[in-house]
């Protein structure tokens, strides 16, 4: 079979950073801005840049990421020679081997995308809210004649040690590239998107796994020995909104900027909309003491207290005298009559009882255990 593309989604992290949330989910699982879940950004992203052929790398507490993404229906992937693929470690004859970097899971996995023959591979990480057309940047890196193609947007100098760093000529193409560096020369970020023609991500791969000194890791590793070897790599600038919700308090943030009064998401648009799996279809219920400001407000809701500047998941219910401020409801939790919630993250299913005042309104609390509330 000959594809032009497919896209690999790199979705094992555990995400410690994110403390309890990923407990028992890998970070992609994680829920985000009252009905989707990180992972629907890429998904979504490659339904609608006409990527129907996409492989998910689970690893990290794979099952109900894994169970997830096989329903491929919810992105429009499912059908003759489209589908979402998980693809986990698995035994060989070699042996049972762990993803052990970023290019080491793509390598693991040539045989899939030997399947499907690409022209091209579309290699994209499962943690990040944004909106982007791979098409889009498909054409530059054609245009371009790349052998590699890298998303790009501008952070702070301050945020640049963070990051790989692109160093640029005036017509994008890259001529060094700096995972992380301590003293960066510019702030043009990788985002962690990659283009490959593939017969140059075959080789890079097969060589890199053979190299025993290697990290396996496409930043550190794969394209410096590319641009080493004098390959065509270029940054495709991207100007949008993008979010990596490694931490909590990034995921807090993430969620308050759908209140703004212009969302740079654009969740509301349905000319790029971001597919997820449906609550059940229940009807919110706003009480006559209830009093809701700026805040997100999904379906299934039992609302009768105070909410100020929150997002809230299906199915959260909120009892009369109960206030919610500058916080994230995930689904199924209950606000007794009397609680306090100011600037924290409650995970899914907890019930916060009466006496309780939970954070202070200065710094993000994650509360994701029951005997907390």
């Amino acid at each position: 079979m000959k594809t032009e593309k497919l896209a690999m989604i790199l979705a094992g992290g555990r995400g410690t950073r994110l403390h309890e949330l990923t407990s028992k989910a890998a970070k992609p699982a994680v829920y985000y801005g009252g009905k989707y879940r990180i992972i629907d950004f890429p998904l979504s992203n490659c339904a609608n840049s006409n990527v129907t052929i996409v492989g998910v790398l689970t690893q990290y507490e794979s099952i109900l990421l894994g169970s997830y993404v096989s329903r491929a229906s919810i992105w429009g992937l499912d059908g003759r020679d489209r589908g979402t693929f998980v693809l986990s470690p698995r035994e060989t004859d070699h042996g049972f081997f762990k993803y052990a970097g970023t290019a080491d899971a793509i390598y693991q996995n040539i045989d899939f995308m030997d399947q499907y023959n690409p022209e091209y591979v579309v290699i994209l990480s499962g943690d990040h809210i944004y909106k982007m057309d791979y098409d889009e940047m498909l054409d530059f890196h054609k245009a371009n004649h790349a052998d590699v193609t890298i998303a790009g947007l501008t952070v702070s100098m301050e945020e640049a040690s963070r990051f790989g760093i692109m160093n640029t000529r005036e017509d994008n193409q890259i001529y060094e590239f700096e995972e992380k560096p301590a003293h960066p020369k510019n702030n043009q970020a990788s985002m962690g998107i990659y283009i490959f023609s593939y017969p140059v991500l075959r080789k890079a791969l097969i060589e890199d796994h053979a190299d025993e000194k290697s990290e396996n890791d496409f930043g550190k590793n794969v394209i410096p020995k590319l641009l080493n070897e004098g390959k065509r790599v270029f940054a495709y600038p991207f100007k949008g909104y993008w979010k990596d919700v490694g931490t909590i308090d990034s995921l807090w943030q993430a969620n308050m900027d759908l209140l703004l009064e212009d969302n740079p998401l654009g969740l509301g648009n349905d000319d790029w909309k971001i597919y997820t799996e449906d609550f059940p279809e229940t009807p919110q219920f706003i009480g006559e003491h209830a009093d809701i400001n700026k805040s997100l407000i999904n379906q299934g809701c039992c609302i009768d207290g105070e909410i100020k500047r929150s997002v809230l998941f299906g199915d959260v219910v909120v009892e009369e005298g109960a206030r919610v401020i500058d916080s994230v409801i995930m689904p199924g939790v209950t606000v007794k009559s009397g609680a306090v919630i100011n600037k924290c993250i409650v995970a899914e299913g907890l019930t916060v009882h009466g006496d309780k005042v939970l954070g202070d309104g200065k710094e993000v609390k994650l509360i994701a255990k029951q005997e907390e509330c």
